[in-house]
């Protein structure tokens, strides 16, 4: 199944409204004082001091992973001061069950308590915790989620599909060529995979693909990938990307369309492309890789047997089993979009929560718009 959307008439801008943390014993902001915008440009320079001085933090739920970063605006955007990843892999067997197992959820409290400390050991003062696939396609999501705020006081929110596109893009956008027309952005997940067609690093049209790693792999296996299995699995997802393609294909691509891709799974093309010993962001984020180089890499991956992915260290025995899903995934989206480069994004959903924060509480680099003295 798909959902999708178009560019409507008021844009398909970022959702403003965000959740403040709701974390008893935490010296956090109240919802009436959520940000400087709502008080108006009156609240003059000491204010603004005291908005650039506080902590944000950004919660992202997704099929997989649970993730966390927490920055402090800076005149250029943000400085990230704490972070955590941990696969938690919330949705397993969900494509099976339709629900969420008691194993999966033990392990994703027992991460978010992880977070919520942290939250609380920076003295955060605005939040945005957001859950995506799992938790909205779950029978018993609305039940875990119930479950994580009376045993941790956190408040989840679990965002539609357009809101985790567009934050997405707005939190690796920037890496587009700012020279191309037009660039394909894509997330892939753990249960849903999100497509952009970005013109002039705006928003124009947007899928949501329900199917990701976790889902992909469960289906058609994960461990021992033969040819035909990874040849099923691209033929899956190229059929469901079929309708997006159809309503872009009108759309202009000039000599410096490019892909942007942000996940795990193109990360991981990245360190083997560099044959990296062990992951290295500082390496990866920005990456631009040549339609041979990815598919070099890709060809690497595919040759290893399970026990070799475990063993890479860009890889690990907690993605062994998904990071040929993931490969299959952008097969097809490279087949219904070829172009000459991609570009690789180690940031998206979290960094886009960030920047919206930010932007709505006017710090940061956004602190001067729209404001008078």
């Amino acid at each position: 199944m798909i959902t999708s959307g178009a560019k409507k008439s008021s844009g398909l801008a970022i959702l403003a409204a965000t959740q403040e943390l709701n974390l008893a014993q935490s010296p956090l902001l109240s919802p009436g004082d959520a940000g400087a915008s709502d008080r108006g440009a009156s609240s003059g320079l000491r204010a603004s001091h005291a908005l650039n001085a506080r902590l944000y933090a950004a919660l992202d739920l997704g099929t997989n992973n649970c993730r966390l970063l927490v920055a402090k605006p800076t005149p250029q955007g943000f400085r990230v001061v704490d972070a955590f990843s941990r696969i938690v892999r919330l949705g397993e067997g969900l494509s099976q069950t339709g629900r969420l197992s008691d194993a999966a959820i033990e392990r994703t409290l027992d991460a978010l308590r992880i977070c919520r400390d942290k939250m609380r050991a920076r003295g955060v003062a605005r939040a945005r915790l957001v859950a995506t696939e799992a938790c909205r396609a779950a029978e018993n999501g609305a039940e875990f989620l119930a479950a994580v705020r009376d045993k941790l006081g956190m408040q989840l929110e679990i965002v539609d599909r357009e809101t985790e596109a567009t934050l997405a893009a707005a939190g690796c956008g920037e890496l587009a060529d700012s020279e191309a027309e037009a660039t394909v952005l894509f997330d892939i997940g753990g249960g849903s995979s999100e497509i952009v067609w970005m013109a002039r690093g705006r928003v124009d049209a947007w899928e949501s693909l329900r199917l990701g790693v976790v889902s992909l792999a469960e289906t058609f296996g994960g461990d021992d990938v033969t040819p035909e299995i990874f040849e099923a699995m691209t033929d899956h997802v190229d059929a469901a990307l079929a309708p997006f393609v159809a309503r872009v294909s009108d759309r202009r691509r000039c000599d410096r369309f490019h892909l942007l891709g942000t996940s795990g799974t193109v990360t991981t093309i990245a360190g083997v492309h560099l044959n990296l010993v062990r992951y290295d962001r500082r390496a990866i984020d920005g990456l631009w890789l040549s339609s041979g180089d990815v598919d070099g890499a890709v060809r690497r991956l595919r040759g290893m047997s399970y026990a070799e992915r475990v063993a890479n260290g860009c890889i690990g025995a907690e993605r062994a089993d998904l990071v040929l899903a993931g490969c299959a995934i952008l097969e097809a989206i490279r087949r219904h979009f070829p172009a000459r480069r991609i570009r690789i994004a180690d940031r998206g959903l979290r960094e886009g929560i960030l920047a919206q924060m930010m932007r709505a509480d006017r710090v940061g680099p956004h602190q001067t718009m729209g404001t008078h003295s």
